[in-house]
């Protein structure tokens, strides 16, 4: 059976977007589910920062007539232009092309319900500074000095994605009368996002946020969707060592575990998932991408 996509579902500790604010107070954003909440990251977030890390947006151009879009034409689609391979819609007149995207993620989603933990923070050293140039009292003209004090709830969690990669739908265009993207450079693409996915790292209200892969599985298959999302579970720092999960593994897929501690029951996950390192299963997944696109 012809392999047509590559998939993968990661455990990874990440914080969350953050959503409407009120005033001074940021809150991150959180879905319902089970009768709880839980805190999120968006796929479009990660997305985003995908393309940006992977240097898949470094051949970006917009244009904005009305609406800012990315840039399309017969010159510049998406067999020669990276940043398209995620998809875009562009209008031109009355004519309007759409492609969707090559690769699709789920949002990250903890595996745990949200705790709030609320943090306080203010601006003392800038004010300070202004009423210090200025003659001003802090204390008595603290409005004067734009000293402000605000708050955000914070979370780091282990969050849980998928992404599945269309591996025949790399490099082409079917908007445009255009020859496909060489099989090298259709490989260099998808492994760019593997390597940006194994060493992802997201900036948050000016933190740096280490997003690697504590746990990850998938591989190669015949199916275009995100196959080990329903069988995945992490329950109070556990991975679910589950029939369903050995059974989709045993389908030429594999698992890795970032070893160190991160899960209660690592001795259970190493016996009945044999996994290889993160470091290892990268490795292997480029070469299976190579050999698929015949490089």
């Amino acid at each position: 059976m012809s392999k047509k996509a590559l998939t993968l579902t990661v455990v990874a500790n990440m914080t969350s977007n953050y959503g409407e604010g009120s005033g001074n107070i940021s809150s991150v954003q959180k879905v319902f589910k089970n009768g709880k909440s839980y805190a999120t990251r968006s796929r479009e977030s990660l997305k985003n920062a995908i393309m940006v890390q992977s240097g898949m947006y470094d051949d970006l151009q917009t244009s904005v007539d009305k609406a800012t879009q990315k840039l399309v034409s017969n010159e510049i689609n998406a067999t020669n232009c990276r940043a398209l391979e995620g998809g875009y819609m562009n209008t031109k007149g009355k004519t309007t092309n759409i492609r969707k995207s090559s690769f699709y993620l789920t949002d990250a989603i903890a595996c745990d319900n949200f705790v709030n933990e609320t943090r306080f923070h203010n601006n003392l050293h800038l004010a300070s500074n202004f009423a210090e140039n200025n003659n001003l009292n802090l204390q008595a003209d603290a409005g004067k000095c734009g000293l402000m004090p605000y708050q955000y709830e914070y979370d780091k969690t282990m969050k849980m994605y998928s992404l599945t990669i269309d591996l025949e739908m790399i490099g082409k265009d079917d908007n445009f009368e255009a020859e496909e993207a060489s099989p090298k450079e259709k490989a260099d693409r998808v492994i760019a996002i593997l390597d940006t996915v194994e060493m992802l790292n997201l900036v948050v209200k000016g933190n740096l946020d280490n997003a690697e892969p504590l746990f990850v599985v998938g591989g190669l298959i015949n199916r275009k969707t995100h196959y080990f999302e329903n069988v995945v579970k992490v329950k109070e720092d556990k991975i679910l060592v589950t029939e369903d999960l050995k059974d989709r593994i045993k389908n030429g897929c594999s698992a890795a575990l970032l070893d160190g501690g991160n899960f209660k029951n690592e001795d259970e996950i190493k016996s009945g998932l044999t996994p290889v390192s993160v470091t290892k299963f990268f490795v292997e997944l480029r070469k299976e991408v190579n050999t698929y696109y015949g490089v």
